[in-house]
């Protein structure tokens, strides 16, 4: 089971490195980081991820992971990237988003007339592209998998582990990452978090899309 995680430059690290520690431990599987180019990527923090494959390099592959980052914007106006999603997606056993990802899924044709999430941030512009926005952490419409911000990559990866491998299997992988998550503060959606940390997330300093 060939897995591609694409790589553009400023994307989030967690977008792809949480879904990264759950699909590895898949039995049978194989992660590719892949990108336009083979190189190093840098995160929207400076952070970087080798692309050890060009998109051509992998046409169609079983899984697609793909991450968001404040690089979205620019990973938009990449056709080469779009349209490696669109054939993609055209095999792909799976196909999956995390954060603003779903844009590019969205723009590649992937979620016309399905239900969809994204960062909440993001997540009317949605609708641009034929989709429902829907204010969920993990949405699955057939082989279609979206996930919300950032962090919620590592639920939808769960998702998708215990579709492929079982529900034992994805528990287990819960627990070999210890993913037991206990915040010290209820603020982790827009529906819990009180205006004023709303406010304050939506500053440029803090955001974390």
């Amino acid at each position: 089971m060939e897995i591609a995680i694409p790589l553009y430059d400023r994307f989030t690290a967690l977008d792809a490195v949480g879904p990264y520690e759950v699909l590895w431990r898949l039995p049978g599987a194989t992660v590719r980081w892949v990108g336009v180019q083979a190189r190093p990527y840098a995160t929207d923090r400076g952070l970087k991820l080798v692309a050890e494959a060009t998109l051509d390099d992998v046409p169609a592959p079983d899984v697609i992971v793909v991450p968001g980052g404040t690089g979205t914007r620019d990973a938009l106006g990449d056709e080469r990237l779009v349209e490696w999603i669109r054939a993609a997606d055209a095999t792909s056993t799976w196909t999956t988003s995390v954060c603003t990802g779903a844009l590019l899924l969205g723009a590649a044709g992937v979620l016309d007339g399905l239900r969809a999430t994204t960062h909440w941030a993001y997540i009317d512009a949605l609708s641009d592209y034929g989709a429902e926005p829907a204010s969920e952490r993990v949405v699955r419409q057939g082989k279609v998998i979206t996930s919300a911000g950032v962090s919620s990559g590592i639920d939808m990866a769960l998702t998708l582990a215990a579709e492929i491998a079982g529900d034992d299997i994805a528990q287990a992988i819960q627990l070999r990452i210890e993913y037991d998550p206990a915040p010290p503060f209820d603020s982790g959606s827009v529906a819990k978090a009180p205006e004023r940390i709303r406010e304050l997330a939506r500053s440029p300093s803090p955001t974390p899309a």
